[in-house]
């Protein structure tokens, strides 16, 4: 891959990222409900914060891949043993 390419991709996640946070800062201030009945008013945010939490996870995950990339390593492998008893 082309380290532009790379380099514009952590920059989209990292900007993702940091929106995602402050989401999750909005729902743990409390300030995410309100409600009116006069002229009809509703704000919530039907986002659960274990959702918002797994994708702060996997978004940091993909970030590091990335840098890691970028400066030249590989990208992160998964490897799996089976141990047999012979």
């Amino acid at each position: 891959m082309d380290k532009q390419y790379i380099k514009k991709q952590i920059e989209e996640k990292r900007e993702r990222l940091q929106a995602y946070r402050q989401k999750e800062l909005e729902i743990l201030a409390g300030g995410v409900q309100s409600y009116g009945i006069g002229s009809r008013n509703l704000t919530r945010y039907n986002v659960d914060l274990s959702t918002i939490r797994e994708a702060i996870k996997e978004l940091e995950a993909e970030i590091a891949a990335l840098e890691a990339q970028y400066a030249g390593g590989k990208p992160r492998k998964a490897v799996g043993v089976i141990p047999r008893d012979w």
